[in-house]
């Protein structure tokens, strides 16, 4: 069974950070291109930020550049989203996902091409 579990959020207060974790199991996640989507309440879901199978090239969403930093442990069969100077619009429920492709560049946010994806985790992000 393919699953991705996902793990480290919280509340945290404006200005603050957290490291997110999804952990795998029943595949191998270097073989996949590995995003973070968010969805606030009463918004669409947003991709955030992707990890490539090609080559851990990395691409993110305009709101996050230079705040949140998406990496990956093979080793650990593990993705991670480091969120740094997080902000109030930052609150929402975060998800991972993996589309399988070895060899494949990120190329958008097309929520129906990834096949697996997690149960999510709720940041908040207030004071």
């Amino acid at each position: 069974q393919l699953q991705l579990v996902e793990s480290g959020g919280g509340l945290v207060q404006p200005g603050g950070s957290l490291r997110l974790s999804c952990a795998a199991s029943g595949f191998t996640l270097e073989d996949y291109n590995m995003a973070w989507f968010r969805q606030a309440p009463g918004k669409e879901q947003e991709g955030v930020s992707c990890i490539s199978s090609m080559d851990d090239s990395t691409d993110y969403v305009d709101s996050v550049k230079d705040r949140f930093t998406i990496s990956r442990d093979n080793a650990k069969n593990t993705v991670y989203l480091q969120m740094n100077s997080l902000k109030p619009e930052d609150t929402a429920v975060y998800y991972c996902a993996a589309d399988y492709g070895p060899g494949n560049y990120c190329s958008g946010y097309k929520f129906y091409e990834y096949e697996v994806w997690g149960q999510g985790t709720q940041v908040t992000v207030s004071s």
